[in-house]
């Protein structure tokens, strides 16, 4: 099958976003997935689409922007999210800051990139999941509700703005409850259970319709009206609900890790680990070393210069003073994951490390080396070029 028109979706990898992707595959589009992870390929046709790395936690305008001005694309579902039944005080800031980032910051982003072409007299066809969460109060689920909220009052703003501006296309915003088959809440991705349920949507999003609640008539509408007419009294049920069914677990689930370093000089090594280590923990704190002195090196950034130009990196969540050994930060920062040098594995120094960090639940996570530009080359080219014949080895583990 020659297929000439294309489909981005992001968060087709997984879940409702899976089935999408398979049944705009059977439709005859060539589908762009964008996720964290690859799609099951047992799970869609042999050929029919393309995969590629996207976390919508660091937005990508640039891959977007490609895509929206592909004149073969026409159409972009956005499926990606998450959230997690807990009440606000075991919710970390960093997964406050995850859940409105990818449910809501991102999906409008990614809608912003692509508004030319939906505000276009061509047809372009467009998706996104609001949540029922989005409509109603949703205790012990706050932070994803208002995630949803956002998006279904924004998608209901810009498809009144379309057609004032008499254009044809809308933004369908699809808020269901919960959904079989996915793994939204621990299951497993299972089509059979989601097929029909995608079916539906295209078809909605074809029709260029602006809202889609699945069950409205059988659940929601009821549902909607009870919590109009009392909000605080559906608040309570719905929290006496999540709480009875065993939906609500009150545990703090972040894994949060520490790095230390000098930092000076800094370069596309010092990002690469940094990226590295945020891609291993949600959050990310660095600390940083008040001289190289201890290596023997001089330092050339001061201190307060390197820390804010560690902070200013997208993966690095809280920088810090670092402390003495790595060991003592665990004391104020509870962290899970301590991420250090390969060539610290084995010392004397690290040996003590994994014992004392072993009724602790933390792992110690050993990234090797990679031959790249270091602080060392930078510092000999400069000292070199100042005159100053110092030798430095060419080891650099900062």
């Amino acid at each position: 099958m020659v297929r000439t028109d294309k489909a981005v979706v992001v968060g087709g990898s997984n879940g409702i976003g899976l089935a999408i992707t398979k049944t705009l595959i059977e439709s005859g589009y060539f589908v762009e997935i964008l996720d964290i992870c690859q799609p099951d390929g047992a799970l869609l046709p042999d050929e029919g689409y393309k995969y590629s790395y996207c976390d919508m936690r660091f937005f990508s305008e640039s891959a977007l922007r490609a895509l929206s001005e592909d004149e073969g694309v026409k159409a972009l579902v956005i499926t990606a999210g998450l959230g997690r039944v807990a009440e606000l005080e075991y919710l970390h800031i960093s997964e406050v800051e995850k859940t409105m980032t990818v449910n809501a910051l991102s999906v409008i982003k990614t809608i912003d990139v692509f508004y030319n072409r939906i505000k276009s007299a061509d047809t372009f066809y467009c998706a996104v999941m609001g949540s029922i969460a989005g409509w109603v109060s949703s205790p012990a689920f706050s932070v994803y509700a208002a995630s949803k909220a956002a998006v279904c009052r924004f998608t209901e703003s810009v498809n009144v703005e379309l057609e004032m501006a008499g254009v044809s296309n809308r933004i369908l915003n699809v808020s269901p409850g919960s959904i079989k088959g996915t793994r939204f809440n621990g299951g497993e991705n299972d089509i059979s259970q989601t097929a029909a349920l995608a079916d539906e949507i295209v078809r909605r999003m074809f029709d260029r319709q602006c809202l889609y609640i699945p069950e409205y008539e059988e659940i929601y509408k009821g549902v909607i009206e009870r919590y109009n007419a009392d909000p605080e009294e559906y608040g309570r049920h719905s929290y006496s609900y999540k709480k009875d069914s065993g939906r609500l677990i009150n545990e703090k689930k972040v894994r949060i890790g520490y790095i230390s370093g000098t930092y000076d000089l800094f370069h596309i090594g010092h990002l690469n680990i940094l990226r590295r280590a945020k891609s291993q923990c949600d959050y990310l704190i660095v600390g940083v070393h008040d001289s190289g002195a201890w290596k023997g090196k001089e330092t050339f950034v001061p201190l307060e210069e390197r820390k804010a130009i560690v902070a200013a990196c997208r993966y690095v969540d809280k920088v810090v003073d670092s402390c003495r050994e790595d060991c003592d930060a665990w004391s104020l920062y509870h962290y899970n994951v301590l991420f250090v040098g390969s060539d610290y594995k084995g010392t004397e120094r690290f040996k003590r490390y994994e014992e004392y960090f072993k009724d602790k639940n933390v792992d110690i996570v050993y990234f090797p080396y990679t031959k790249t530009t270091s602080s060392t080359q930078i510092r000999k080219a400069v000292l070199m070029h100042t005159g100053d014949g110092r030798e430095y080895g060419e080891k650099d583990n900062e």
